[in-house]
């Protein structure tokens, strides 16, 4: 492995004869989210020797040496040298995204971080991907293994990057000897996150599709960050799933919750949000329905195994979710006004979504004639 270059070594903490003993660990996407917790965290820790912070601009952490660059820039390699570790968060899975630049995006900077970290002779890639990858199925044991078969598909929005982020984590070793790849697939994940599945609990009602049988498990990010601290410091490794201990049923969410279910056939359900998507009214494809339908619970056996627990609880992570999206209000996925919400209703504002989306359809045909 390359030597660390003399910015590297001088940014070690004085106060230990050649610094600390831990790793040199590299962040990427350390300015915001996930990436920016993790790097304040590590830059913290005794057990770091030092942080180096890649990301587009630069973030909050002093303690930090940070490179701005694109993760996809080649030049990421020489940043790199002198890094033990590289923990890659840099991925896009924003809601709002245009998915082909999304996926060229998270595909090629991934391909990239990983290229480059064996070029620089960094010895471990911690990757986050999502428990998701699993798929949301009706015969999923309750808890899935970390072994389990992955078998989601490119349906719901990310999944398809995040299968092929995975792709590339086990392609990595067999392309780069050396290099060992940990995978980390966190839960339902809140504390400061969008998603479609946060966005869930923004519903003046709580869409139910008859017959589903789903299984709430959450993830904290702070949770997130200490799985990965584990990781980086090689007390566990290989594929980890992350996630609360247990899981909520529907009936345990809408109790703790206080909010009402609305309860729709399944065709009609999925039918409509796949006719929504499709006309632009909302961010969700209908692929995101099934992970509030059927169970996609983690064990989390092998960060168990090391030591590692959840500080937070389900119920605990839900009700800070629910303080964070107090006062928005989404129906199927599309953020509405307050006006809008209140005056529509759970119903309305669904009924008022199909309305719009068949309005967009006759529109659409009468331009066509």
């Amino acid at each position: 492995m390359s030597s660390p270059d003399p910015q590297v070594r001088a940014a070690r903490n004085p106060s230990t004869p050649g610094g600390s003993r831990g790793p040199v660990v590299a962040v990427t996407g350390a300015a915001t989210g996930v990436g920016a917790l993790l790097t304040e965290r590590l830059a913290a820790s005794d057990e770091v020797k030092q942080v180096l912070a890649i990301d587009e601009r630069r973030g909050e952490c002093d303690a930090a040496q940070w490179h701005i660059l694109d993760v996809r820039d080649p030049a990421i390699a020489d940043k790199l040298r002198g890094a033990d570790v590289v923990v890659h968060l840099a991925l896009d899975l924003d809601l709002g995204s245009d998915a082909a630049a999304r996926t060229a995006y998270n595909v090629r900077g991934t391909q990239t971080v990983l290229t480059a970290a064996a070029a620089a002779g960094v010895r471990r890639v911690v990757l986050c991907t999502s428990a998701m990858v699993y798929g949301a199925l009706e015969d999923n044991e309750l808890p899935l293994s970390e072994d389990a078969e992955l078998r989601a598909t490119a349906e719901a929005t990310g999944v398809g990057d995040l299968l092929e982020v995975e792709r590339l984590a086990r392609r990595a070793p067999r392309a780069h000897p050396g290099l060992n790849v940990t995978v980390v697939r966190p839960a339902v994940l809140v504390g400061g996150t969008d998603t479609a599945l946060t966005r869930y609990f923004e519903s003046p009602r709580l869409l139910v599709v008859a017959g589903s049988r789903p299984a709430w498990q959450f993830c904290h990010v702070e949770d997130l960050c200490s799985a990965l601290e584990y990781a980086v410091l090689e007390k566990v490794d290989g594929e980890l799933a992350v996630g609360c201990d247990g899981w909520l049923e529907q009936e345990e969410v809408e109790e703790l919750s206080g909010i009402r279910r609305m309860e729709l056939p399944s065709a009609v359900a999925l039918g409509a949000a796949a006719r929504l998507h499709r006309i632009g009214l909302t961010p969700s494809p209908a692929g995101d329905l099934a992970y509030t339908m059927y169970p996609w619970v983690v064990s989390g056996s092998r960060l168990h195994d090391a030591g590692w627990r959840a500080r937070w609880t389900n119920e605990e992570v839900l009700a800070e979710l629910l303080e964070e999206v107090a006062g928005r209000h989404t129906v199927a996925g599309r953020r509405l006004g307050r006006k809008d919400a209140t005056a529509a209703g759970a119903a309305g504002a669904t009924v008022a979504l199909l309305g719009a989306a068949a309005v967009v359809r006759r529109a659409r045909k009468a331009r066509r004639r």
